[in-house]
C-alpha cells in the first residue's frame, strides 16, 4: 500500500514555493508598482488583468471572449449588469426559497429562538398550515427538554454514597446524541425505498420530539441518500424540523458562493461583495441570521453601482445594520421617551453612555444597552463607512451623529419588522457635526447628515482609497486615488463613473501590477472553481473550506470586516491549506463540487507524458504565465507514483490529471490575481 508520505511531501513543497514567491512579490517591489505607470500591458495580458481584477477569476473561454469583443467593450458592459442574461445562475438559484423570501416570511416559516419561546409562553399562536405546524411542534418539544435540562440542573438530586456517580452533563448529552444517530440511521433505512414524498409524510406523523430528534441526528451519506429525490420545499422542512435557522443561514451562503461563482454579471457580484465587507454586518450576532438575507438581496447589491448616497442610507434604514451596531436601541436622553420614565431628571442612566463595539460587548450587557445613548453606529459611521479614521471629527462629533440618529430603529426585530423612526425616542433640539448645524427635525435630520457626509472630501477620498486597493494595489498611487475622488465629487458620488476613472486610467494597466494582488480565501476558492469548470452541487464543503482558511461568509465579528491586502493573508499555514483545497478540488475528491480535469486538456484523449498534461495545464489554467520555481518544482515530482498512476501490468496508464491541475491550482501564480 502506498505511503501518503510523497503527496504530502509534495504539497509541502508547492507551499514554501508559494510562499517565498507570493511575500516577494507582495513585498519586495510594493512602492515601485505603486508608483510607476510604466509599461502597459499587451491585449491578451489586458484581457486577463481585466478577468481577474474585475471578476473572481476566468473560466474556460473566458479570455478569448473578452479579446473578440474588446476589452473595453467588455468592461461596458459588466458596469451595465442588466444588459446581461444571468438566466443560468437563477436556475442554480431557484431551489433556495429562503433568497426570495422577506423577513418576515423567514420568521414565519422558520423559527427562531425567540418566536418558540413567544408561542411556548403563549404570548404567540401557532400557525394553522400541517407543514409550518409541524415544525413549531418539533421546536416546542425540543424547547420543553431544554427547560426541563436546566431545571435538572439547577435543582441537582441528592446521590446516595453507595451508587455509582451520576454521569456528568457532557456525558448525557454525548449519549444522547449516540442514542438519536441510532435512531435515525435506523429509521432512515426503513424509510429509504419510499418514494420522496411519502418519506417525509412518515417523519412528519411521527411524535414532535421524535421528528426533531431524527432531523438533527441525521447526517452524512445517510442524510443525502434521504433527500434524494425531495423538492426544495420538502427538504427544507425536513431540515427545519431539527434546526430552522441553519434553513436560512446555510442558504444565504450556498446563494453567495454559487452567484460568485457562475454569475455572468461578474463586476456587479465583485462588488456586492466589496460593500458587503466596507458595510460588514456579523451572520452570529442574534437576530442578523435572519435579516441578512434582505440586508443583500435589497440593500447591497441593488446599489452596488449606484450613488454612494443612496448605498448609504439603505445601510442606515437596513434592520441588519441597525441591530448589528445597536442603533435601533439607541434613545435620546432628552426625549419623550426618556422623559416619560420615573425619575428621569436624577436619573444619570440617561445620559450619555459610551458602549464599546458589539463584538467586545459581553453577553449580559443584553438590558443595559437600551438605557440611553449608543454612539457604536455614529462612530463606525464616519470612522468605517465614510470619513475615515483621519476624516476630521472629534468625539463631540460621535455623540452628535449618535442624537441625530436617534429614533431609527426596528419594528419588532425579532419577528423580522422592519425600519421606521419612533419620534419618541429621538433628542430633540438642534445639533452640531463637523462645524455644521443640523436644524431640529425628526428624521430628516438624519437623512441631511448622511447627504453631508456623503458628499464629504474625505469620504470621497477614503471610499476611492479602498476601491483602488481592491482593484489596482496594496498601495494604490495618490495620483490614482485623487482622479478617482474628484470623480466621486463631480458625479455625485455615482460609483459606477468612479469605476470607469479607476478602468481608464494608466495606472490600472501597468505592467508591474499583473497577477500581483493576493487573493483573499474568497478569491481563490472561487478562482479555482472557476478556473477548473467545477459543476458545484453542493455548495457547503465549500463553505466550510472557507472557514479552514479563516474567512467564514459573513463571519467577519468586527465592523472593519476583512482585509483585503496581502499581509493578513500570507503565512505557511494558510498557503498549505490552500495548496490541500486545490489538491483536493481539481482531483475530484472534494464532496459537492464536480471537477473533471481531463477536460482541461488540449487534447480530448489524456496524454500518457505528464510532462505534456504540466505543459497543457499551465496554458490553460494559467495562460503560461509560470514561473521557472513553479514549473521546475512541479516537473521535478511528476514521476511520483501518485501522478503517473503507472502499474507493471499498465505501464501506459495515464497521468493522474487532477493532481497536476491541483499543484498548479495551488501554485504562487494562480495564488496571485
Amino acid at each position: 500500500m502506498r505511503s501518503p508520505r510523497r503527496t504530502i511531501a509534495l504539497i509541502a513543497a508547492l507551499s514554501l514555493v508559494s510562499l517565498i514567491a507570493i511575500t516577494q512579490l507582495a513585498f519586495g517591489n510594493r512602492k515601485n508598482r505603486a508608483s510607476s505607470a510604466a509599461g502597459l500591458m499587451d491585449s491578451r495580458k489586458q484581457a486577463i488583468h481585466a478577468l481577474n481584477r474585475l471578476t473572481f477569476g476566468p473560466a474556460p473561454g473566458d479570455v478569448p471572449r473578452v479579446m473578440a469583443m474588446g476589452v473595453n467593450q467588455w468592461i461596458d458592459l459588466q458596469l451595465h449588469p442588466q444588459r446581461i442574461d444571468d438566466s443560468a445562475l437563477q436556475a442554480r438559484l431557484e431551489p433556495l426559497r429562503t433568497l426570495r423570501m422577506s423577513t418576515a416570511e423567514l420568521v414565519e416559516n422558520f423559527p427562531p429562538p425567540q418566536v418558540i419561546r413567544a408561542v411556548a409562553n403563549g404570548r404567540l399562536a401557532e400557525p394553522s398550515d400541517s407543514t409550518r405546524h409541524a415544525i413549531y411542534e418539533a421546536q416546542l418539544a425540543r424547547y420543553d427538554d431544554k427547560m426541563e435540562r436546566k431545571q435538572e440542573a439547577a435543582n441537582p438530586e441528592t446521590v446516595n454514597a453507595t451508587t455509582s456517580p451520576k454521569p456528568t452533563a457532557e456525558d448525557d448529552e454525548m449519549a444522547r446524541r449516540q442514542e438519536n444517530r441510532l435512531y435515525a440511521d435506523a429509521k432512515a433505512a426503513q424509510l429509504q425505498d419510499l418514494p420522496p414524498d411519502q418519506r417525509l409524510q412518515a417523519i412528519l406523523k411521527m411524535s414532535p420530539e421524535d421528528a426533531s430528534n431524527f432531523s438533527t441526528a441525521l447526517a452524512g451519506k445517510t442524510r443525502e441518500d434521504f433527500l434524494e429525490g425531495m423538492t426544495p420545499q420538502q427538504r427544507e422542512t425536513l431540515e427545519a424540523l431539527g434546526t430552522p435557522q441553519r434553513v436560512v443561514t446555510e442558504e444565504l451562503l450556498e446563494g453567495r458562493l454559487l452567484r460568485d461563482t457562475y454569475s455572468q454579471r461578474q463586476l456587479l457580484e465583485v462588488m456586492t461583495d466589496f460593500w458587503l465587507n466596507h458595510f460588514n454586518v456579523f451572520i452570529g450576532k442574534g437576530a442578523d441570521r435572519y435579516l441578512l438575507t434582505s440586508y443583500e438581496r435589497d440593500v447591497i447589491r441593488p446599489h452596488a453601482l449606484g450613488k454612494f448616497e443612496d448605498l448609504l442610507v439603505a445601510t442606515a434604514q437596513s434592520p441588519a445594520m441597525l441591530f448589528y451596531l445597536d442603533n435601533w436601541l439607541s434613545v435620546g436622553p432628552e426625549s419623550d421617551f426618556a422623559r416619560g420614565l420615573p425619575g428621569h431628571p436624577l436619573n444619570p442612566q440617561w445620559r450619555r453612555r459610551r458602549f464599546p463595539p458589539p463584538y467586545r460587548r459581553p453577553a449580559q450587557h443584553k438590558n443595559r444597552a437600551s438605557s440611553g445613548l449608543n454612539e457604536n453606529y455614529g462612530r463606525e459611521l464616519m470612522e468605517l463607512h465614510t470619513l475615515g479614521v483621519n476624516g476630521g471629527y472629534t468625539q463631540n462629533d460621535v455623540i452628535e451623529v449618535a442624537k441625530v440618529l436617534t429614533g431609527w430603529t426596528i419594528k419588532d426585530p425579532q419577528r423580522g419588522g422592519g425600519f421606521f423612526f419612533d419620534e419618541r425616542k429621538h433628542e430633540p433640539g438642534d445639533k452640531q457635526v463637523l462645524g455644521h448645524r443640523i436644524k431640529s427635525g425628526g428624521e430628516k435630520e438624519g437623512l441631511q447628515l448622511l447627504h453631508m457626509l456623503a458628499h464629504n472630501p474625505s469620504t470621497a477620498h477614503f471610499i476611492c482609497t479602498k476601491l483602488a486597493v481592491r482593484f489596482v494595489s496594496d498601495s494604490p498611487p495618490p495620483a490614482l486615488v485623487d482622479r478617482m475622488a474628484h470623480t466621486f465629487l463631480k458625479k455625485d458620488g455615482d460609483i459606477r463613473e468612479v469605476l470607469k476613472t479607476m478602468f481608464q486610467s494608466p495606472e490600472f494597466w501597468a505592467a508591474d501590477d499583473y497577477r500581483a494582488k493576493v487573493k483573499t480565501p474568497l478569491e481563490f476558492v472561487v478562482s479555482a472553481l472557476r478556473a477548473s469548470g467545477a459543476d458545484v452541487t453542493n455548495p457547503l464543503p465549500l463553505v466550510r473550506e472557507l472557514q479552514v482558511m479563516g474567512m467564514p461568509l459573513y463571519g467577519a465579528q468586527p465592523p472593519t470586516g476583512y482585509s483585503m491586502t496581502a499581509e493578513t493573508w500570507l503565512n505557511s499555514s494558510a498557503l498549505l491549506d490552500r495548496m490541500n483545497f486545490a489538491v483536493t478540488l481539481a482531483s475530484g475528491r472534494l464532496h459537492g463540487a464536480r471537477v473533471d480535469a481531463v477536460q482541461l486538456l488540449d487534447s480530448s484523449a489524456p496524454p500518457t507524458d505528464p510532462s505534456q498534461a504540466l505543459a497543457d495545464l499551465e496554458n490553460n489554467l494559467l495562460d503560461g504565465d509560470v514561473s521557472k520555481q513553479t514549473h521546475d518544482t512541479i516537473a521535478a515530482r511528476l514521476q511520483d507514483p501518485k501522478i503517473t498512476q503507472r502499474k507493471l501490468d499498465d505501464p501506459a496508464r495515464p497521468p493522474n490529471i487532477g493532481m497536476i491541475a491541483g499543484l498548479l491550482l495551488g501554485s504562487p501564480e494562480f495564488q496571485k490575481r
